[in-house]
Protein backbone atom coordinates (compact mmCIF):
# COMPACT_ATOMS: atom_id res chain seq x y z
CA UNK A 1 0.00 0.00 0.00
CA UNK A 2 1.41 3.63 -0.71
CA UNK A 3 2.62 5.55 2.03
CA UNK A 4 -0.13 8.13 2.79
CA UNK A 5 1.00 11.56 2.22
CA UNK A 6 1.55 13.78 5.60
CA UNK A 7 1.93 17.73 5.91
CA UNK A 8 1.71 20.43 8.51
CA UNK A 9 -0.43 23.41 8.79
CA UNK A 10 -1.59 26.37 10.15
CA UNK A 11 -5.25 26.57 10.93
CA UNK A 12 -7.15 29.49 9.25
CA UNK A 13 -10.94 28.75 10.11
CA UNK A 14 -12.84 26.51 11.95
CA UNK A 15 -16.79 27.60 11.67
CA UNK A 16 -17.62 24.61 10.35
CA UNK A 17 -18.64 21.60 12.35
CA UNK A 18 -16.37 18.83 12.39
CA UNK A 19 -13.83 20.26 9.60
CA UNK A 20 -11.28 22.57 9.46
CA UNK A 21 -9.42 24.56 6.94
CA UNK A 22 -5.30 24.17 7.01
CA UNK A 23 -3.15 26.41 5.12
CA UNK A 24 0.02 24.76 4.09
CA UNK A 25 2.76 26.66 2.86
CA UNK A 26 6.43 26.02 1.19
CA UNK A 27 8.96 27.69 -0.49
CA UNK A 28 9.43 27.39 -4.58
CA UNK A 29 12.73 28.98 -6.43
CA UNK A 30 11.72 31.19 -8.87
CA UNK A 31 12.50 29.69 -12.72
CA UNK A 32 14.18 32.63 -13.62
CA UNK A 33 15.51 34.54 -11.10
CA UNK A 34 16.49 31.87 -8.69
CA UNK A 35 14.95 34.18 -5.60
CA UNK A 36 12.41 31.89 -3.03
CA UNK A 37 9.19 32.52 -2.53
CA UNK A 38 6.43 30.86 -1.02
CA UNK A 39 3.54 29.26 -2.03
CA UNK A 40 0.26 28.38 0.05
CA UNK A 41 -2.12 25.79 -0.61
CA UNK A 42 -5.38 25.33 1.48
CA UNK A 43 -6.86 22.26 2.67
CA UNK A 44 -10.66 21.01 3.70
CA UNK A 45 -9.63 18.99 6.48
CA UNK A 46 -12.05 16.39 8.88
CA UNK A 47 -11.54 17.75 12.52
CA UNK A 48 -14.02 14.69 14.26
CA UNK A 49 -13.25 16.22 17.83
CA UNK A 50 -13.35 20.26 16.95
CA UNK A 51 -10.27 19.76 18.77
CA UNK A 52 -8.42 23.20 16.61
CA UNK A 53 -8.54 26.57 16.67
CA UNK A 54 -7.94 28.85 14.59
CA UNK A 55 -4.45 29.62 14.70
CA UNK A 56 -3.01 26.34 15.77
CA UNK A 57 0.00 24.19 13.58
CA UNK A 58 -1.69 20.81 13.38
CA UNK A 59 -0.36 17.72 11.08
CA UNK A 60 -2.82 16.56 8.48
CA UNK A 61 -3.24 13.28 6.60
CA UNK A 62 -4.53 11.95 3.24
CA UNK A 63 -7.75 9.73 3.60
CA UNK A 64 -10.82 8.58 1.49
CA UNK A 65 -12.66 11.61 0.18
CA UNK A 66 -15.30 12.62 3.24
CA UNK A 67 -17.25 14.97 0.54
CA UNK A 68 -16.57 17.15 -2.65
CA UNK A 69 -13.64 18.85 -1.55
CA UNK A 70 -12.97 17.07 1.98
CA UNK A 71 -9.61 14.41 1.23
CA UNK A 72 -8.03 15.62 4.35
CA UNK A 73 -7.68 13.97 8.25
CA UNK A 74 -6.23 15.57 11.56
CA UNK A 75 -4.15 13.75 12.88
CA UNK A 76 -2.58 15.76 15.56
CA UNK A 77 -2.40 19.53 17.17
CA UNK A 78 1.37 19.89 16.72
CA UNK A 79 1.68 23.29 18.65
CA UNK A 80 -1.43 25.58 20.14
CA UNK A 81 -2.12 29.02 19.40
CA UNK A 82 -1.10 32.01 22.00
CA UNK A 83 -4.67 32.51 23.93
CA UNK A 84 -6.29 35.98 22.49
Amino acid sequence: MAQKSEKVGVVVSNKMQKSIVVAVEWQVRHGQYGKAERRTSKFMVHDEDNAARVGDTVAIVETRPMSRRKRWALTRVVRKSAEV
